[in-house]
């Protein structure tokens, strides 16, 4: 049987959420106050009704509390986003996921109960200053301030070396940063060994600290160690 999820608010991230999570095979029930939005998403999801969801005898009637997990999207009315997640925990939705717009808000959803709090844009501005400060860098998640996780295309210097060669094989190796998969074409290629070669085409996907990452996207050469292989090394190697 499919999960279960309801979507409320159905602003621009609230239809792009709904839509992803229908094509993931969700059963998805879209709410919104706004009849020509749930008239135009006609087809586009399980269900979508015009409701208002700050009203707990509404979402009684929807059988809200049958679902699995409820995502509160809206965006500017704060109050209604706050009142939502409290009815949706106090009818004892297992998983809600609510939106916030700034820190007071997000706190205010922490204390009555969400069980996940998430702020779009304030994550996508993180990762677009990521993406500016290394421009080969396609996508980052945010650990801590200054370390994450990212995925990017290798320099041209690190092809036709192993992850070894390149310091890339360990968090204690060279620059820091750990290799935690490889995509080549379809297969990927998890927690590769350190031997593994990079190849032309390949995507990394790293954890690090931006220094070192930004380092190795500069094509920087890591501190040297004693016994370390170099590029020239490496080609007398293969040669």
């Amino acid at each position: 049987m499919a999960k279960q999820a309801v979507v409320i608010g159905l602003g621009r991230f609230g239809i792009g959420l709904a839509q992803e999570l229908y094509h993931l095979g969700f059963d998805v029930l879209g709410i919104d106050k706004n009849e020509q939005v749930v008239r135009d998403l006609e087809g586009q999801l399980t269900t979508a009704v015009q409701g208002d969801a700050t009203s707990e005898s509404v979402l009684r009637e929807l059988s809200i509390q049958d679902y699995d997990m409820a995502i509160v999207a809206i965006g500017a009315d704060i109050q209604a986003s706050i009142m939502s997640t409290l009815l949706l925990k106090n009818l004892g939705i297992a998983q809600v996921v609510a939106r916030s717009n700034n820190p007071l808000h997000a706190r205010t959803l922490e204390r009555i109960g969400a069980d996940k709090v998430i702020n779009p844009e304030q994550d996508a501005g993180v990762r677009l200053a990521h993406a500016l400060f290394n421009p080969d860098v396609q996508d980052y998640l945010s650990i801590t301030s200054n370390y994450g996780i990212s995925r990017f295309h290798p320099a041209e210097r690190l092809i036709g070396l192993t992850l070894e060669e390149a310091g890339l094989s360990g968090t204690r190796d060279r620059y820091g940063i750990t290799v935690l998969a490889i995509r080549r074409g379809r297969e990927p290629i998890l927690l590769p060994a350190k031997d593994e070669i990079i190849a032309k085409g390949d995507i990394l996907f790293v954890a690090g600290r931006d220094d070192m990452l930004d380092k190795v996207r500069k094509g920087e050469p890591p501190p040297a160690r004693n016994g370390a292989v170099t590029r020239e090394g490496a080609a007398t190697r293969t040669g």
